[in-house]
């Protein structure tokens, strides 16, 4: 049994049809299930990403924060030294912050693999001769599928067949004008991007449809090759981005702080494996060890409760970018409507042309294969389906009329045109599309053609024009041939706003919002609409006036417009990225074909799992049932992750930079060490414990209305402000227990270790508001519960049999009063500069927001998913594999 050689994407580029079916051993009906199934279990799926939750890569995750680090570098340096007492303390923070941040985290994972499992990406393949709908990782070398307009090429494929078809292939070679192809094999050795004779995973096809069979599965392509090599970690979100500048500046503190001490601690004569270690103490106290926790913590308990409303967040921290977003530009269809397009009626304009007339016209233009009994709708655009779904289209006799060739639709004519015979022999070029573009091309329009379209617009009707020329004995259609067509009739369907949609809309501006609606739909069509859902109407901008303005105006215009009408593909991009210059968080949600450029240019990607494939790739957060509802539920959940997020690391940098500050100071001051290093540990170890229940802690509403972003400078100026104050009050405490109290060294280190415990862990009840504290603003029962339960160990501690270990002595009753009362001063001192900073923050400045080649190779690489290994397709020896199979399969 001799084994045929294996077939690249390269060979088969140069090879005829017929040989490249011969050498996969297939025909143009495509494989058998059997068939199928076997090369499946040899080349595995065709997939390049698992989205099985997998313990060890969250678990990586936890490790990579930079705060972490900090922390196992002074574990590491701390045994070196002998110090077994800071080591052990350490350690317990790590493992602490690691395993809440790993358990909270691995737990959304499961749930978004859940969800995961719902969405399915799928392809029209052959299979037993008969065209099914499959699930793209199922494709093995040797299928025959067929691709249209808006598809995105799901394998490396030799085009078998094609109606103008070109691909938009830029995230392959970066190349961004689109790619025409042909299924006459390419001469000699050409790259990727001179390959016309074929397809590529990964790429678009704008314009056009074909039939191909398939080359190379998941990481053979070429694609697949690129989007492994980039391995699993993602672009970072401007969330992450601002944790990690947070994180940096953390260490720049702590470094700057911890090397003046031990230096001023040598100067003064300390031992110097003392003066390091409390240094060490001092840059771990300084940092929040528990951050990385609390934020994997608030991610996850956001994405479950969108799991449990049915929607699935590709990345955890997708959910904060959708708090963040403060402009949301929408498609009208699928998103305000409801998406079911039905056919309403023919409404013919020429005198000799009968209702029924009209409506065959419309059917026999459109781009379905109606040359057999059954005329297959799958992967078409939902205008034609509705047609041929219509009752009127069983009335159809297959074969009646003949199909001579087509020019597809495409966003740019907005039309599609059919050169077919009918019946009696006689040809004709029929076109349909956009009234506006159609009319255009159309001699003789009747005068009151145009009123009659603008009645069915106001009317809120979806209109498609018919127009038709009779030729003779032409060989062939191109785009040349759209001239001199007579308007035959508008062909009208329906698509009624969604019940629910005018309260969604009503809580997206409630949450500080602003709702832009960008379709290819005509502006009255839009405004009709948008009147019925409550939306106010701020301005209307057409394709053919965004084309006309500058970026600079446009910017302008598009701060007050609210409908962009007639837009393209293109148009919605730049909309949109202009959008996101201007300053703004920019979600666009959207379902269609023409919609995936500007799902990858907005900051969070928004679609349904009813959309189409390119749309729901696209997309970071894909909304598995049609209830704009959640759209809301999700954006309070992302603010309120925000917002507890931003209470712990207010309240941790202000707090820790004060007490270290002290700590420093008076190390420099007294003639010992107020605090030893372990008992800085431990009382860090205390304090956070203390704020584990922050990400369940109530939010205010005022910071539900508008979204919150990250502020290094206001970060900084808050620590600078309340960290002194914090010092104060430590330097008050060193006062009365030495001149008051006359306390001995293990006095100090108990009377100030039981007051750092309190002011920093009660400041919490000021900072997670902007509120009066209790009166105005409750906090949640566990945070309130979890920080007076670590009060009252912080002042047990000191006073249990342990202390004398930990290196405290017992406190005289007196202090404990004056304790109480520097306390109350304290908090009042802080409420006092809480208004005063809080009232004169400035908003930030506008920041341009980018989006990179890598994480669009990401999003569109996560469609070819699967829930466990990706099997042994993953090297290009299985290719050989499934071909040598095949022959044997041949021989037997």
């Amino acid at each position: 049994m001799a084994a045929s050689p294996a077939l690249s994407i390269q060979d088969a580029a140069r090879r005829p049809t017929e040989r490249v079916l011969l050498d996969l051993d297939t025909t143009k009906v495509g494989l058998g299930e059997p068939e199928a199934a076997r090369r499946l279990a040899v080349v595995g799926p065709n997939a390049l990403r698992t989205h099985k939750a997998q313990p060890g890569a969250v678990l990586w995750r936890q490790l990579r924060s930079p705060i972490l680090r900090l922390l196992l570098a002074t574990a590491g340096l701390s045994v070196f030294l002998g110090d077994i007492t800071n080591s052990v303390v350490i350690a317990v923070i790590l493992a602490v912050s690691i395993g809440l941040g790993f358990s909270s985290e691995f737990r959304a994972e499961r749930a978004a693999e859940a969800l995961h499992k719902r969405v399915t990406h799928t392809v029209v393949a052959l299979r037993d001769g008969k065209e099914r709908q499959l699930d793209v990782v199922r494709l093995v070398p040797g299928d025959v599928v067929r691709l249209f307009l808006g598809a995105i090429v799901p394998a490396d494929i030799r085009l078998l067949v094609c109606d103008e078809m070109s691909c938009d292939e830029s995230i392959l070679t970066g190349e961004s004008l689109p790619v025409r192809k042909d299924p006459a094999p390419v001469g000699g050795e050409v790259s990727v991007g001179d390959m016309s004779s074929c397809a590529f995973m990964g790429t678009v096809i704008q314009f056009g449809s074909c039939t191909g069979v398939v080359v190379a599965t998941g990481g053979r392509a070429e694609f697949g090759q690129i989007a492994l090599g980039l391995g699993e970690g993602q672009p970072q979100t401007e969330f992450q981005q601002g944790l990690k500048r947070f994180s940096y500046l953390l260490l720049q503190v702590a470094v700057v702080l911890t090397t003046l001490i031990f230096i001023a601690n040598l100067l003064l004569g300390r031992p110097f494996i003392e003066s390091l270690l409390f240094s060490l103490a001092i840059a771990v106290g300084i940092t929040p060890q528990l951050l990385p926790a609390v934020v994997s913590t608030c991610l996850a308990t956001g994405t479950r409760m969108l799991a449990r409303r049915n929607v699935l967040v590709k990345r955890l921290v997708c959910i904060e970018d959708l708090g963040d977003m403060d402009v949301l530009v929408t498609d009208k269809t699928g998103t305000l409507t409801e998406g079911r397009i039905g056919f309403s009626k023919a409404l013919p304009v020429l005198p000799d042309l009968s209702v029924a007339e009209l409506f065959l016209l419309g059917l026999v233009s459109t781009e379905m294969d109606f040359s057999g009994a059954v005329v297959s709708t799958e992967g078409h655009n939902p205008l034609d389906t509705a047609l041929w779904n219509a009752p009127a289209a069983r009335e159809f006799v297959p074969g009646s009329w003949k199909r001579v060739d087509i020019v597809p639709f495409d966003h740019q004519r907005r039309m599609s045109s059919v050169l077919v015979s009918d019946p009696a022999g006689n040809q004709r070029i029929i076109s349909k599309g956009a009234p506006e573009d159609l009319m255009r091309l159309c001699v003789d329009v009747p005068p009151d053609a145009h009123s009659r379209l603008d009645e069915l617009y106001d009317q809120g009707a979806r209109v498609v024009a018919v127009a038709t020329r009779a030729t003779v004995n032409l060989p062939g259609l191109g785009i040349a041939d759209e001239r001199g067509l007579r308007l035959a009739g508008f062909l009208t369907f329906q698509d009624n706003p969604k019940p629910n949609a005018k309260e969604s809309l009503v809580e997206l501006a409630a949450l500080g919002i602003t709702v832009k609606i960008a379709t290819g739909d005509n502006a009255r069509v839009a405004e009709k609409v948008c009147r019925e859902l409550g939306l106010v109407l701020g301005g209307t901008l057409t394709g053919i006036q965004m084309d006309a303005m500058t970026d600079e105006h446009l910017i302008v215009a598009a701060r007050d417009a609210n409908i962009f009408a007639r837009v393209s593909p293109e148009q919605k991009a730049r909309l949109i990225r202009l959008l996101r210059q201007d300053g703004s968080a920019v979600g666009f949600l959207g379902d269609g074909v023409n919609d995936a450029l500007g799902l990858h240019k907005a900051d969070v990607g928004i679609s349904v799992d009813s959309a189409t494939d390119v749309a729901k790739d696209a997309a970071d957060i894909v909304l598995m049932d049609k209830d704009l509802g959640v759209l809301a539920e999700g954006v309070r959940d992302g603010r309120r992750i925000f917002a507890n997020t931003m209470k712990y690391v207010l309240m941790g940098t202000s707090s820790n930079f004060g007490n270290m500050f002290s700590a420093a100071t008076a190390s420099v001051v007294l003639s010992f060490l107020p605090m030893l290093p372990g008992q800085i540990l431990l009382n860090n170890l205390l304090y956070d414990t203390g704020q584990l229940a922050i990400p369940g802690d109530n939010v205010d509403k005022e910071q539900m209305f508008a979204p919150s972003h990250w502020d290094i400078s206001l970060i900084r100026r808050f620590m600078l402000l309340f960290g002194p104050i914090s010092s104060l009050f430590d330097f008050a405490t060193f006062s009365l227990m030495i001149f008051a109290v006359h306390a001995a060294q293990g006095e100090f280190r108990a009377g100030w270790f039981i007051e750092s415990i309190a002011t920093q862990t009660l400041i919490i009840f000021a900072i997670r508001t902007r509120r009066v504290p209790f009166l105005r603003s409750r906090p949640s029962m566990g945070l309130l519960g979890s920080a007076l339960g670590v009060v009252a160990l912080g002042i047990f501690i000191p006073l249990s049999p342990v202390a004398g270990l930990l290196g405290f002595d017992p406190l005289p009753a007196p202090f404990f009063l004056s304790l109480l009362g520097l306390t109350v001063v304290y908090l009042v001192l802080v409420e006092i500069a809480k208004s005063w900073f809080f009232s004169r923050s400035e908003r930030r400045a506008p920041t341009s927001r980018k989006r990179e080649g890598p994480h669009h190779v990401h999003r569109r690489a996560s469609r070819f998913s699967v829930a466990g290994p990706l099997g042994p397709g993953g090297a290009r020896v299985a290719s050989k594999q499934v071909v040598r199979s095949s022959a044997d399969h041949r021989a037997t």
